[in-house]
């Protein structure tokens, strides 16, 4: 299943920095976001867009995760030629991760 059937996201930038945080719909499904929703998994999807680290945070208090990608906006917004120098539509690309809900 698609991460969006369980999850919303929203993003921002800073400089060269896109912030994505992920949240469960229902806050039961915190732990299979913690479980699915690695660093790893989303360097992966993300590929070559993000070129520095990704970190994980995460909030239990708020049942949600906080992702913070380095070098991933190209520069930032005043020097990259994307057509999205903010990064907004990152918040799209996470939420199409494939997740295992069999395991759950």
């Amino acid at each position: 299943m698609k991460l969006r059937e369980i999850a919303y996201a929203r993003s921002g930038d800073k400089s060269d920095t896109s912030n994505i945080c992920v949240f469960p719909y229902d806050d039961s499904d915190y732990p299979l976001l913690v479980r699915e929703v690695t660093e790893d998994r989303v360097a992966t999807l993300f590929g070559n867009l993000v070129r520095g680290e990704v970190t994980r945070y995460e909030i239990p208090a708020n049942a949600g995760l906080n992702f913070v990608l380095t070098k991933a906006l190209g520069g930032g917004v005043s020097l990259t030629l994307r057509s999205d120098p903010h990064g907004k539509s990152f918040q799209s690309l996470i939420l199409d991760m494939d997740i295992d809900v069999g395991s759950a």
